[in-house]
């Protein structure tokens, strides 16, 4: 069973959204890394796709495995605190 979130991003401040980013890895003990604009985030698990977000529209195959989906659609949501985010999804979730 596929499932895909769909995302579009405007981060308009890079520092803070890493510093938050980072500490949210940290504590959930998930891997990421920054890059030049660039924020990845990869699971424990090789059954879902790395998070990466960047200005734009991205989009990661979860296939519904949780709790990474719920923590990558929280991990998006938050970023707004740092700038514009939509999502949605496969099954005509959006905000």
């Amino acid at each position: 069973m596929g499932y895909t979130i769909y995302y579009h991003v405007k981060i308009k401040d890079y520092k803070k959204a890493y510093a938050f980013i980072e500490r949210i890895c940290n504590d959930l003990n998930l891997d990421c890394r920054f890059n030049e604009r660039e924020i990845i985030i990869k699971p424990s698990s090789k059954e879902v796709e790395p998070l990466v977000i960047k200005n734009g529209r991205g989009f990661v195959k979860t296939y519904k495995r949780e709790p990474y989906t719920s923590i990558y659609l929280l991990v998006l949501f938050s970023l707004s605190a740092f700038g514009s985010v939509e999502v949605f999804d496969d099954e005509g979730f959006a905000l």
